[in-house]
């Protein structure tokens, strides 16, 4: 068997394609148990976060595998396979290890060095374990992996190369000032009371805001995070839980709104957030780009012509074609005219210089590059009269506008998003969603833990396969033991049938005296064999065993079956 995992991520997939794809917590149990039902896998986890969706398993074929793989999370996460392919990554034995590892200790997330993920993923084992999809290759990797995860942590600073999402988050919303400062003295109302909300409910509680309200379709959970809110021994925030359909009402006087539900529509509307900044200010909320129109006619500066505008309804050339041409350039430019023939280029000139388009082939007669020399003289007695040759414009100076300063702040957490995108578009409101947040991390520095903490990864991911190496040939040394110790049975039992007047004491010293030949026989070969086995390609070495001793294959299955049964049973998260 081998470790096999296919996934998308924010680092493969637009947001766009992971909202679509966001599996539900009655989708990710569904998932596993067809994980598992299907023939290659015999073992299955899924590890599905905001910006991310995983699924784990150990398999006895890579092609199938990958194919069966790739067509559940296609048919789970509702977006079709074809589409959902060239999103997909596939990780496989070490590989897969290293790239869990990596995952754990943050390496791999939105933000860098986050640790909310060491969350994600032990309630992504636990989910497993409860369904009994987690045998003995996933319960030793996730556990790994969070061991190593917690290593990563407390030995590195790779707690600075970067924060949680949710005060990455907060960060974006202040716009560069301190959070604390920012955040002093507003109201929050927080959307959801599942670990993320939670987190930033508790987030803002210490940053200082002087109020937070917690909705969510469950009232009691809200109510529930309220109180531990309420009763926090470093915060004295006023905190208070209403039910989902206040939220209208709550966010018109709110300063600032988290959203992270597991709903998979918009839980805030474009019309939502116009209406709570009218509630709040008394003044209609416009979108930024009416804003600057308004500005641009008040300033008497007239916008420049675009493709299709009334001003080019007598333009001879198929503006059409010319529909690409850049925003705050005029068709009549030279971006325009590039590649045409010079009849064509004639017509142009003359429009564009308030004259009549005409058709000089159709007046000489006459095509070719005589024709093409006239019209190009034509042309440039057209210039000389106008003073100009039609080139391209420069973008005209336009009045900036500045961007009223925001009376809403909204971070969106959700994945698929719970705020409608629109609402970037809206003056008085500043939004900040996981599609920004992928955009404004891409630039985040990266601290010269990161560098330790890869290397904590290597050295992990060597002991790993090493230990899984070793434990492949377990099975087969304990059952050379098992079947040693029935030939030392198997001698001694004839032995007293020769002998049948030998006493107990002489019977136990010679039965004791056979065991000690047995094993000190076996003893160096079977260390040496784990040795061998635990290094890279060391796999055969369980097989060679095998047959030099003409080992049972179901005698080797069936301690290995007995080892993972007491695994199950003394199974504990890290």
């Amino acid at each position: 068997m081998s470790l096999l995992v296919v996934g998308l991520s924010h680092r493969s997939a637009p947001v766009s394609v992971l909202e679509r794809a966001s599996l539900s917590a009655g989708a990710q149990l569904k998932l596993l148990q067809d994980t598992v039902a299907a023939e290659p896998a015999v073992e299955a986890a899924v590890l599905a976060t905001c910006n991310r969706i995983e699924l784990y398993a150990d398999v006895d074929k890579f092609h199938a595998g990958v194919a069966e793989l790739s067509t559940l999370l296609a048919q789970h996460s509702g977006v079709v396979l074809e589409e959902l392919t060239p999103y997909l990554y596939v990780h496989y034995e070490d590989r897969a290890v290293h790239h869990l590892f990596s995952v754990a200790c943050g390496l791999d997330s939105m933000v860098v060095g986050e640790g909310q993920i060491l969350g994600q993923i032990k309630d992504s084992l636990a989910r497993a374990q409860d369904l009994h999809t987690a045998g003995r290759l996933l319960n030793d990797l996730f556990q790994q992996a969070l061991r190593v995860g917690k290593r990563a942590h407390s030995e590195t600073g790779i707690d600075r190369a970067g924060q949680s999402l949710v005060t990455f988050g907060l960060e974006q919303l202040s716009a560069g000032a301190e959070v604390q400062q920012w955040a002093r003295g507003k109201r929050a109302l927080v959307i959801g009371a599942g670990s993320m909300s939670s987190l930033a409910a508790a987030t803002l509680a210490r940053a200082g805001v002087a109020e937070i309200v917690v909705a969510n379709r469950t009232f009691e959970r809200a109510e529930r995070l309220a109180e531990i809110l309420s009763e926090g021994d470093d915060t004295d925030v006023l905190a208070r839980a209403v039910p989902m359909d206040s939220v209208p009402g709550e966010l018109t006087r709110a300063d600032v709104a988290v959203s992270c539900t597991g709903a998979t529509g918009l839980v805030l509307t474009a019309d939502a957030v116009v209406a709570s900044v009218e509630g709040r200010t008394g003044a209609p909320a416009v979108e930024d780009a009416a804003v600057a129109d308004t500005a641009v006619r008040e300033a008497g500066e007239t916008p420049l012509p675009g493709a299709g505008s009334a001003a080019d309804e007598n333009c001879p050339l198929d503006l059409s074609s010319v529909s690409s041409v850049p925003s705050g350039f005029s068709v009549m430019g030279e971006a325009a005219v590039a590649g045409m023939d010079a009849a064509t280029l004639e017509q142009h000139g003359a429009w564009a210089a308030g004259g009549t388009a005409v058709d000089r082939t159709r007046e000489t007669g006459r095509s070719g590059p005589e024709a093409d020399s006239e019209l190009i003289g034509a042309l440039a007695a057209t210039a000389t009269r106008v003073g100009r040759i039609p080139e391209r414009r420069r973008p005209e100076p336009v009045v900036e506008v500045p961007r009223p300063e925001p009376v809403l702040f909204l971070l969106d957490l959700a994945m698929p998003r719970d705020v409608d995108a629109a609402v970037h578009r809206l003056a008085g409101v500043r939004l900040v969603d996981i599609e920004s947040l992928a955009d404004a991390s891409a630039d985040a520095p990266m601290a010269a833990d990161v560098d330790m903490v890869r290397r904590i990864v290597a050295d992990e991911v060597a002991a790993f396969g090493a230990a899984q190496r070793a434990a492949h040939i377990t099975p087969t040394v304990v059952a050379l033991r098992s079947m040693a110790a029935d030939v030392v049975a198997g001698e001694i039992a004839r032995l007293e049938g020769r002998l049948p007047g030998l006493d107990d004491k002489h019977r136990a010293e010679i039965t004791q005296t056979v065991k000690r030949v047995v094993d000190k026989l076996l003893h160096a070969p079977t260390v040496r064999v784990k040795q061998l086995a635990a290094e890279p390609g060391g796999a055969g070495y369980a097989d060679a065993l095998r047959t030099l001793f003409d080992l049972d294959q179901e005698t080797v299955a069936s301690v290995s079956r007995a080892e993972n049964s007491t695994t199950e049973k003394n199974r504990g998260p890290a």
